[in-house]
């Protein structure tokens, strides 16, 4: 069966000849408002893609952070390793300092 078999007959239109005419100003706002509703429809479709594509990445790493993490972790072991010789120039400069401190009188 097509499709105009199945829908029910269209129901009459009154005579606008009659002076019963929509006027022009309607037909423009009528105009306005299905272009409004198809630019909303085409952001809304965009909206709901991006928000599939950030939920499917959102299980995903961002391979970079590894990099990251690695030259985070040599960094820290770098830091670690200057704080410690501060440290024994800071003690082998005190140590100087009462040696001299000891040799005046």
């Amino acid at each position: 069966m097509s499709a105009r078999a199945t829908r029910p007959p269209a129901p009459e239109r009154p005579d606008r000849s009659a002076g019963a005419a929509v006027p022009a100003s309607n037909a423009g706002i009528v105009q306005q408002v299905l272009a409004e509703r198809r630019e909303l429809l085409v952001a809304n479709e965009r909206l709901r893609l991006e928000l599939e594509d950030l939920r499917g990445r959102a299980g995903h790493r961002d391979p970079r952070m590894h990099v990251l993490e690695l030259e985070n972790r040599a960094l820290r072991e770098e830091l670690a390793t200057v704080r410690a010789e501060l440290a024994g120039l800071e003690d082998a400069l005190a140590h100087l300092v009462e040696e001299m401190k000891k040799a005046s009188p």
